[in-house]
């Protein structure tokens, strides 16, 4: 997979949203920068931030990422950031208006993936356009992933 022409390399990622994929069916995903402090840069490098409450919001014609948890940097003292500030995403205007389209229009939600450091060691955003599933939904996902468990298994036992 490439972004803009460049080959992707292995990216350091720092927090997950594991249950976004059970709970959601992803339409789109987008990558977006993050609006970050000094101090709260650091504390991400440390590895201890968590996204599992985690959305994403329109306000004001822009997108923010609410319910983020990064822990404070413990060595900044009084600089230190608040760890659940609502935080700015970096899009186009042109995959804002579409994230906009996919809220209003088809009654979508914006979920947080991941957050993960690129090759440049910029902190990113891998944000979903996703449909919320309903229970019947998730019991089948849960039925294909037992059952590709069970698969995987008795090839191992045969083979």
């Amino acid at each position: 997979m490439t972004h803009k022409g460049r080959p992707t390399t292995v990216r350091k990622v720092v927090a997950e949203n594991r249950k976004a994929r059970f709970n959601y069916e992803i339409v789109n995903t987008y990558e977006a920068g993050l609006v970050l402090t000094g101090t709260e840069v650091k504390s991400l490098r440390e590895g201890k931030a968590n996204i599992a409450e985690a959305y994403a919001s329109d306000e004001n014609g822009e997108i923010w990422l609410i319910n983020s948890y990064l822990p404070e940097y413990l060595q900044a003292n009084r600089f230190n950031h608040a760890p659940r500030r609502p935080r700015k995403l970096l899009l186009s205007a042109k995959e804002i208006n579409r994230l906009r389209i996919g809220i209003s229009r088809e009654g979508m939600t914006l979920v947080p993936l991941k957050i993960y450091f690129n090759d440049r060691g910029r902190a990113k955003l891998e944000l979903a356009l996703a449909k919320g599933k309903k229970l019947h939904d998730k019991r089948e996902t849960e039925k294909k992933r037992d059952w590709n468990r069970e698969k995987g298994r008795l090839l191992r036992e045969r083979g």
